[in-house]
């Protein structure tokens, strides 16, 4: 019983690998659901679906900050991408945020086989972190 205990508890402080990044997440919030990839030596993620998106499949990015990109579709928009390996994360990379048309700082870093902390930054510290739970 005790080897057993003393087992789980190294499995539960082990580091996550950042591969276990890959998969598919959901947002906190309005539904999202984003599948994250190997994208080279990085990662890449893909806004699949949304409430929104649920509602209109043809649904724009209309806010975008550039009226060029403003007809793409949402669906299958990339929305994380340019991160380099830190450690058991992903550091350094963007992530775009289609309510407000704006891209900013991320890092992405795995908290546990199925939850993702999500940290997007305007400047240090004026960050907001999101866990997303992954999808099965």
């Amino acid at each position: 019983m005790l080897l057993t205990l003393v087992g789980l508890s190294i499995a539960a402080a082990a580091p996550q690998s950042t591969d276990s990044a890959i998969g598919r997440w959901r947002t906190e919030t309005r539904g999202g659901i984003v599948e994250i990839q190997r994208c080279g030596a990085s990662i890449c993620g893909r806004l699949l679906t949304s409430d929104k998106i649920r509602t209109d499949p043809n649904l724009k990015d209309a806010n975008n900050s550039n009226a060029a990109l403003r007809g793409r579709p949402l669906r299958g928009l990339q929305i994380l991408a340019g991160f380099t390996r830190s450690g058991d994360g992903w550091t350094g990379g963007k992530i775009y945020n289609a309510e407000d048309g704006k891209t900013y700082g991320a890092d992405v870093t795995p908290a546990g086989p199925d939850t993702l902390k999500v940290r997007g930054c305007v400047f240090k510290p004026f960050c907001k972190t999101q866990t997303w739970t992954r999808v099965r």
